[in-house]
């Protein structure tokens, strides 16, 4: 037998990226031995609100930031744990993100060039801090809004939670968004759906069906994604790292605005399927082309 048809029947190894808890999927990101956390699980920075609510806290409240370098570039990765309350976003958490947003926001003012990620896998905000959270959301909102000026803001929802609520609007604001196919987008997760306009709008237990309307692959189809990836640590990396060498696109999902009004307005809301919500996709293409980052 050649090599080569050794080579091509020997199985490819993979190493999921979705299986990861969320520290160890920023440091898959970072160059290798740049990874150093910040307000880590020794800090104790603790949600104040929790325990009130008879809720055990965890130490990081479920958020890690992280600084190391990407492709020899000083870089901040901000990384949900939905391993903690559904990777719910509270106080703590949140000013966790927004701080580490805006601090790179400052460097870049000042001509250091920091580049941004955030690990997406939230449900939104957290319920026992609603008003708090949804306040902070709206802090890493306009973090994200001010920092894309500077250099691309690139977002990763990887799977099994995916990306909901004000998160998910944060997530669209994004200069990049890369998913896989077991991760989903959407403003209401399907459970939600299903409470509020019935089985028949929606079957939260029909998975096949909730994949094809908000999954990853539909999303990427449907231009409200840019970059479909397949679970793999690698090819994370490589996605990631990739998104940072197109620079900072022309113009921004959320500055397309008569493109995305023209789509909603050849939706039929009483018949929205996968197929005809890609059809006006391949009706109204995005335009999203890069503009090449500055050194």
């Amino acid at each position: 037998m050649s090599t080569l048809a050794t080579t091509h029947a020997t199985p490819m190894l993979h190493d999921s990226f979705i299986e990861l808890p969320a520290r160890e999927r920023a440091r898959s990101l970072l160059d290798a031995g740049t990874f150093r956390e910040l307000l880590g699980p020794f800090d104790k920075l603790e949600s104040p609100w929790l325990p009130l609510q008879g809720v055990v806290c965890q130490a990081d409240d479920g958020c890690v930031i992280a600084r190391g370098t990407i492709d020899g570039e000083p870089a901040v990765i901000a990384a949900i744990e939905s391993a903690f309350q559904g990777g719910s976003i509270g106080e703590v958490s949140g000013s966790k993100i927004a701080a580490a947003l805006e601090l790179a926001l400052r460097d870049c003012e000042r001509g250091k060039r920091v580049r941004p990620v955030v690990l997406f896998e939230t449900g939104g905000v957290r319920l026992q801090e609603a008003n708090l959270g949804l306040a902070v959301i709206a802090e890493i909102q306009a973090a994200i809004v001010a920092l894309r000026r500077h250099v691309p803001v690139v977002g990763v929802i990887a799977g099994m939670v995916g990306c909901f609520g004000g998160m998910s609007l944060a997530a669209a604001l994004c200069s990049y968004l890369i998913v896989t196919k077991q991760g989903r987008l959407g403003m209401n997760g399907p459970e939600v759906i299903e409470q509020e306009a019935g089985i028949d709008e929606l079957d939260a237990s029909d998975r096949r069906r909730v994949w094809q309307l908000i999954g990853g692959e539909q999303r990427v189809a449907t231009a409200l994604a840019d970059q479909l990836v397949d679970d793999d640590a690698q090819a994370m990396r490589a996605a990631v790292h990739a998104a940072f060498l197109q620079g900072v696109p022309a113009a921004h999902r959320s500055e397309q605005v008569d493109t995305f009004l023209q789509r909603l307005a050849q939706i039929d809301p009483a018949s929205v399927t996968p197929e005809t919500m890609r059809d006006v996709y391949k009706a109204q293409p995005t335009e999203n082309a890069p503009r090449k980052e500055q050194a």
